[in-house]
């Protein structure tokens, strides 16, 4: 019986992780801008393009279906080519694995950095997470791979709890709950402490993830304590520079005599919507205010 659901469930993480047609990313990775700016301790979330990245995006509300720890080249981990392997995940299927950085040049990526966090710690998270390599994903449970089948749409409220449905452990099944338990090994914080929530359902929302370590992509992204690092903006962005291929640079918009429109023309100009809720004629001319602050009103509005 063991044998058997172990089939079904290879087969079924298999159908999970096939690519879906046509996935473009808006803004791919620049390799070498990535491989500069990226430090150890760093989280590298991803938008993913297969059928499990679709939905996890989908019961999470976000762009990001997958994270990876930075850890700087492992011993023992290269590809063929020598390229090293420095990135630690969790996958469906395969577990904890290590993976190269090229891995993820054609995706959509965003840096997510702890701030404040020490050397020493920074190290310890990531030695965390190097040390649960070969941690497996036991694919004889199918309910936690049924758990992406089913019909959407699903209730907000249920959403995130459909990520850990059928699972004693989430971390062999959502690779930023692995990450998440790297940073609570030095006690560091993902999401804020609850001081006031918006919302009876917000409150209840942060307390369930916190108690079942069931953290997303998501949460890596909108948490106060990491910081946003965006390759092209600290490797120097300069707009000037920038060569639009559509249109020449337009003019530069100055005001002089044949401006129809000199300085000072909208000082104290009525808004379009008049007073008695009618909407004033557009076509009007415009016209310097009055000594007492109001525009004069043009025959064509009254």
């Amino acid at each position: 019986m063991g044998f058997v659901l172990d089939t079904i469930g290879k087969m079924l993480a298999g159908y999970l992780q096939r690519e879906v047609p046509g996935y473009e990313p808006f803004t791919p990775s620049e390799p070498e801008r990535l491989s500069h700016l990226l430090r150890e301790g760093d989280v590298l979330l991803v938008e993913g393009n297969n059928r499990i990245a679709g939905i996890i995006k989908y019961l999470t509300q976000s762009t990001w279906s997958h994270s990876a720890l930075y850890v700087g080249p492992i011993d023992g981990a290269s590809e063929p080519d020598g390229e090293p392997h420095v990135l630690i995940e969790a996958y469906v299927g395969a577990g904890v694995i290590t993976a190269p950085l090229s891995k993820y040049f054609t995706y959509h990526t965003r840096i997510c950095r702890p701030v404040g966090l020490s050397f020493e710690d920074r190290n310890t998270v990531c030695r965390y997470a190097i040390n649960r390599v070969g941690f497996g994903y036991d694919t004889k449970n199918i309910v936690d791979l049924i758990r992406y089948l089913v019909p959407l749409p699903v209730p907000q409220r249920w959403r995130r709890r459909m990520l850990s449905l059928g699972s004693g452990d989430p971390t062999k099944i959502i690779c930023s709950a692995l990450i998440a338990q790297a940073f609570g090994a030095v006690r560091y914080p993902i999401l804020p402490r609850i001081t006031r929530a918006g919302s009876r359902q917000a409150r209840r929302e942060i307390l369930y993830i916190r108690d079942s370590s069931l953290y997303t992509p998501r949460d890596f992204d909108i948490s106060p304590y990491f910081e946003i690092i965006k390759p092209t903006i600290e490797c120097g962005f300069d707009y000037t520079k920038l060569h639009w291929a559509d249109t020449p640079k337009p003019p530069r918009e100055v005001a002089d005599e044949s401006d129809p429109f000199p300085e000072g023309v909208f000082a104290g100009a009525r808004s379009a919507l008049s007073g008695d809720g009618e909407i004033a004629d557009v076509d009007a001319p415009l016209a310097p205010a009055n000594e007492d602050g109001r525009a004069p009103v043009s025959e064509a509005a009254e």
